[in-house]
């Protein structure tokens, strides 16, 4: 059968004139198909098994004439070898279509999806945007049962090389959890990263800066209420020294939480890294400094919003800049976490008050299961106490002057 019948010109000046389809030959099956509307498409009629099919072959021009004429080559080079060229184009859409429901990133995304409403807020965006940054460039398309143990060591090392250990080792455990929710999905058998136990150096202890001397502490709480910058920033460098918060739970505080006629503050369960009720007392310094942010900020949601959206918490890394704005390495000398350590080692050094009480008031678990279940009260009373001492204690500490 004569072939390549057709010319460049008269594919591009093809019309289905009066007809509702126009066919224009090339040969061996292949055929141009014009549409009324200008359409055209390229087909392959061919028999496999004593029956008539046909082959799409693509659309012009997106598909040009000589590509055409390979694909219908490929597709006679299929049939002489006894397959039939339509089955194996079903066969491969099905096997893509299989690659994107079970690859690692779409596996990964519903497990995100599935779990991500017990999670805080930060959570939710750390969990996933390590996957995105770290994993999905380089295995997501990858059908997760495929994945090998040496793919993923691949990629946990080129983290770690970077300087990021603790990323890698939260990398390889975040891993973990989207393979076995594969595995209870019936998308894989096997949760490769155990096999990586150990594949990296240990994880490095953190240690927060932090001024634990009551002398520095005072010079600290000096400098603190001398701040010169944003109204929001001076009340939320001063409420880290008062509060013992985390940051991203001060930042993240809204005035539907704060109760000034209780003197609480209630941080509902999905906030707090405990996954629990976090009560706060407040202490009337604490409250004074609210009730003088409130008339800047009361207006929206939050205590602290972003300044240039107010419908955000402001950044993460304010506190910390302020602190070097103030002249303290927030690296080796004080950080806003380490607002924390320093209320921690003070109020555990000054002898008044349980270990417990301590560690609740920094929303740290205490004790056993049984007694965590039982213990609803969360030592109020004492941590009410321990409160109003440690803001009378930072007035102390702030008024000497060595």
């Amino acid at each position: 059968m004569a072939t390549n019948k057709l010319t460049v010109l008269a594919v591009q000046t093809a019309t289905a004139g009066e007809r509702s389809l126009q066919k224009l030959y090339d040969g061996d099956g292949m055929y141009l198909l014009v549409d009324r509307k200008g359409g055209k498409y390229w087909r392959m009629d061919y028999r496999f098994a004593e029956k008539r099919k046909t082959l799409a072959l693509g659309t012009f021009p997106e598909v040009s004439l000589a590509a055409a004429r390979r694909a219908r080559n490929q597709a006679r080079e299929r049939l002489r070898s006894g397959e039939d060229p339509g089955e194996i184009r079903k066969i491969a859409k099905l096997t893509a279509a299989h690659r994107a429901q079970n690859s690692f990133e779409a596996v990964a995304r519903e497990w995100h999806k599935e779990f991500s409403a017990t999670w805080t807020e930060h959570t939710r965006w750390k969990n996933l945007r390590i996957l995105e940054v770290n994993a999905f460039p380089w295995i997501g398309d990858r059908v997760i049962g495929d994945v090998t143990a040496p793919e993923l060591l691949a990629i946990l090392r080129r983290v770690k090389d970077r300087g990021l250990l603790d990323t890698a080792h939260r990398l390889r455990q975040t891993a973990g959890m989207v393979f076995r929710y594969g595995i209870v999905t019936g998308r894989c058998e096997r949760d490769i990263s155990l096999d990586l136990k150990g594949a990296l150096p240990s994880k490095q202890q953190i240690h927060y800066a932090a001024i634990t001397d009551p002398e520095k502490f005072g010079a600290l709480l000096r400098d603190l209420w001398a701040y010169k910058g944003a109204f929001a920033t001076c009340c939320a460098l001063k409420l880290s020294a008062l509060f013992g918060l985390r940051p991203g739970e001060l930042r993240a505080l809204e005035w539907s939480e704060v109760d000034t006629e209780q003197k609480l503050i209630r941080i509902p369960f999905g906030k707090m890294k405990a996954r629990r009720l976090h009560v706060l007392p407040l202490a009337d310094q604490a409250l004074v400094i609210l009730a003088e942010l409130k008339s800047l900020t009361g207006a929206g949601k939050y205590c602290f919003p972003g300044l240039q959206n107010h419908d955000r918490p402001m950044s993460e890394n304010t506190v910390n800049a302020a602190l070097r704005r103030l002249g303290y390495d927030t690296q080796s000398v004080q950080s806003a976490h380490g607002f924390r350590s320093s209320f921690s080692t003070l109020a555990h050094g000054s002898g008044l008050f349980r270990s417990e009480v301590v560690e609740v008031q920094l929303a740290h678990k205490h004790g056993d299961a049984v007694r965590l279940a039982y213990d609803r009260g969360d030592f109020l009373e004492e941590r009410r106490k321990m409160m109003t001492w440690w803001a009378d204690e930072c007035d102390r500490m702030r008024a000497s002057n060595g």
